[in-house]
């Protein structure tokens, strides 16, 4: 969430702007905003690559095809002439992005930090003289995702000095140096506003927590990564960075006060592999108005993903037919609301009406085998009596192995919602013979409403105890601390409960005495 008060202020200071300048529907104001932002950042990502083309004394293609399409250009221009620019040649290029003309007007290096590239498209091989027939008879290639769901976007502020004044905004905001997911963000922001926040299960994963997940499942540059749910996109985002930081030389490797990675540069991936990366991240979500598909889109672009493949679809619905396609998957699908029993897709349980209960099946059904799984659930999907919360453990430990549960504090999703939960970490296939389990007290924020950093944080231990399960010399040491720490805490439970017998007997006296 936006924690920072100065970028907070900002933020609604923005917000108010847009909506007294006529943008009075939320979500035609997080939407333009979004558009805003991501022009921001493009001109942003192209200054950085070229600086660092200049430190490596490499040369630079710009991925504008023309500099006065750039935010550093257009936005000193008169008022008029600014809005003229963005509606009739800025906001006609955005939109075009993701799909490949017959020759890129510009690709960075392909190895640079969120870079953003138009890629050209394959050239096919053609022999003999039916050469000419052969490329007639060849169907024409399918619209991207991001193409699709830019066609029917309209870029809806008209008044020239509310585009300038929101520009301005926007630079004051400094929003590259905020270390923040802003897409996210503002989503986020979006779900306040519309006070639908934790209504229909839709409130955002912290970032932290993602982070912590895709660090637990350790995606590798060949497997395939889905996230049904995907909303923002933040797991497919975290996912590819964890990927570029793990083949990244660490010398160009910088990390802020909150242990989020810089210098992304992905230098040790050969560029075969980067190529087949880039379409391995694969998201779906129900929003059936494409204003988050098109914020999800745009924050993949902005982190690298070049033609994110990020798609609208109810992956619970009988339309929705993908089964055993991916190696790895991460997700927090909705908890609240029951589905229409009649479009269930006959493959899920027929009877359920709990998305959560059926999302669990879907990953089931969604994985490979071998495939691996970190999904946030409710804890009622762990301790919930009813024949289908019964039978989903069943197929966990029975069908599958389940490697994993970390309970999480109540507060994690706070100020949205203080529903208990959980993260699984499963394994398709096979049967399960032993059970990681870790009860994390501490996130490193404090658990009310308004989630401020503190000291007290489990992660780096839950990382650490995850990552040494299977090394008996630590299971070792960590039983005989455990047994220290008990020794030394018998006593001071033993006095607790002394103070407590005291205190009760106090107030019972005291009872008694009033009533005589």
């Amino acid at each position: 969430m936006l924690t920072d008060p100065a970028l907070l202020s900002a933020v609604k200071s923005l917000w108010d702007k847009l909506w007294s300048g006529g943008l009075n529907n939320p979500l035609d104001a997080i939407e333009q905003l979004s558009f805003l932002l991501f022009l921001k950042r493009m001109d942003e990502q192209e200054e950085d690559g070229e600086r660092k083309a200049r430190l490596r004394k490499q040369p630079y293609k710009p991925f504008f095809p023309d500099p006065k399409l750039r935010w550093s250009y257009w936005t000193q221009l008169e008022a008029g002439k600014a809005l003229e620019t963005v509606r009739e040649k800025v906001f006609p290029f955005i939109k075009k992005l993701g799909q490949p003309p017959e020759e890129a007007a510009g690709e960075p290096n392909a190895k640079e930090e969120t870079a953003l590239v138009v890629a050209k498209p394959a050239k096919a091989e053609k022999k003999g003289k039916d050469k000419a027939k052969e490329a007639e008879e060849e169907p024409a290639p399918e619209p991207d995702p991001f193409t699709r769901l830019m066609a029917n976007a309209e870029f809806k502020i008209n008044k020239a000095s509310l585009l300038i004044e929101a520009c301005k905004a926007i630079d004051a905001m400094q929003v590259s140096a905020q270390n923040q997911d802003v897409q996210g963000d503002l989503y986020e922001f979006l779900l306040s506003k519309l006070n639908t926040a934790g209504t229909n299960g839709q409130f955002r994963t912290p970032r932290h927590i993602i982070r912590l997940m895709v660090r637990m499942i350790d995606p590798q540059p060949h497997e395939r990564v889905c996230d049904p749910a995907a909303g923002t996109c933040g797991f497919l985002v975290n996912a590819w960075q964890y990927i570029l930081e793990q083949h990244t030389n660490p010398k160009h490797l910088s990390y802020d006060e909150d242990g989020f990675p810089h210098g992304l540069v992905g230098d040790r991936m050969k560029p075969e592999q980067w190529a087949a990366t880039q379409n391995n991240f694969v998201g779906y979500d129900a929003d059936s108005g494409m204003v988050m598909h098109r914020i999800g889109c745009m924050n993949l672009m902005l982190h690298g993903i070049t033609r994110p493949r990020f798609s609208y679809a109810d992956t619970l619905s009988k339309a929705f037919t993908e089964s055993g396609q991916y190696e790895v998957i991460l997700a927090n699908p909705p908890f609240k609301g029951a589905i229409d029993g009649a479009d269930v897709n006959p493959t899920l349980p027929a009877k359920c009406k709990k998305t959560e209960i059926l999302f669990l099946h879907l990953f089931l059904r969604l994985l490979e085998q071998g495939g691996r799984a970190a999904v946030i659930v409710p804890d009622g999907v762990l301790f919930g009596s009813s024949n289908a919360h019964v039978a989903a453990r069943k197929a966990l430990i029975e069908e599958n192995r389940l490697d994993g549960v970390l309970s999480m504090p109540s507060g994690v999703f706070k100020p949205y919602a203080g529903v208990s939960t959980a993260i699984l970490f499963f394994t398709k296939g096979a049967k399960t013979s032993s059970i990681w389990f870790y009860d994390m007290e501490h996130d490193g924020f404090s658990l009310d409403d308004k989630r401020q950093g503190v000291p007290e944080s489990d992660l780096p231990d839950v990382l650490t105890c995850w990552q040494s399960r299977h090394d008996e010399a630590f299971a070792e040491k960590r039983s005989k601390r455990l047994a220290t720490l008990k020794k030394q805490i018998a006593p001071l439970k033993a006095q607790r409960l002394q103070l407590h017998a005291t205190i009760h007997r106090l107030k019972f006296e005291e009872v008694i005495a009033e009533a005589e």
